[in-house]
């Protein structure tokens, strides 16, 4: 399913976690410590990184903070014994998509790492996401601004706009979700060109409009009824 990196110097718990998340499907591999966190990001490509806080060596804070500066996307949860609001919000600040504090429940680890895959909507070290459509073209968006084309065509997107076709894109042939939708615009609210609020119904307004951008495409954005909404290459 993903890749992840686990960043924790508590042993037991480290090698606990890789063995849950293997049994999940995913893959694993593990740092003790900070220096060696950084020394994995470097050397793999991972799809998202669970990090501890108090490690040694260099500190999971400046971790995140170097993994910022590099891997602008990658998806980071924190899990941490540290519950103060204080370090929540110097952790989301920081650019943590999610942070858990410890003890944990597993299930709630898995369901908040699942959730916060989904919404990565970019690849972990940056480029573009693309989608081949055989003679119809290709399809193929920025990774760091709402930029997208259609072959050798721009697309004229808002940031909302690029922020749904790039998960729709990230999750062609599959459902994505109303909430995965709106919890990613949350994340990232920027739009100065639309004043539409970010709730259900404009949700509904953002995906007409893309159908419409979309036409001609060799794409079509399919409503499944009481689940989301799914990218798809149409029949010629």
């Amino acid at each position: 399913m993903a890749h992840l990196l686990i960043v924790e110097d508590d042993d037991l718990l480290r090698d606990g976690l890789a063995a849950q998340l293997g049994l999940a499907g995913h893959q694993t591999t593990t740092a003790a410590n900070g220096a060696l966190a950084q020394e994995q990001l470097e050397a793999n490509r991972f799809d998202g990184v669970v990090l501890d806080l108090g490690l040694p060596l260099v500190d999971g804070m400046a971790v995140l903070r170097w993994i910022r500066k590099r891997l602008l996307a990658l998806p980071v949860l924190i899990l941490t014994a540290r519950d103060g609001v204080e370090d929540r919000i110097e952790g989301l600040n920081a650019g943590a998509d999610d942070y858990l504090t410890k003890p944990f429940n597993m299930a709630e680890l898995e369901a908040r790492l699942g959730a916060m895959l989904r919404r990565s909507r970019l690849p972990a070290f940056g480029g573009s996401l693309e989608l081949q459509m055989g003679e119809a073209g290709r399809l193929r968006l920025d990774a760091t601004q709402p930029l997208a084309w259609l072959g050798d065509e721009p697309l004229e997107l808002t940031q909302r706009e690029w922020a749904l076709l790039s998960l729709l894109v990230a999750n062609a042939g599959q459902v994505v979700g109303r909430e995965d939708v709106l919890s990613a615009w949350k994340a990232d609210p920027s739009d100065p060109s639309d004043t539409t609020n970010t709730g259900s119904n404009a949700l509904e307004v953002y995906v007409h409009r893309l159908r419409r951008k979309l036409a001609d495409s060799g794409l079509s954005i399919r409503n499944v009824r009481g689940l989301g909404y799914m990218l798809e290459t149409t029949t010629p």
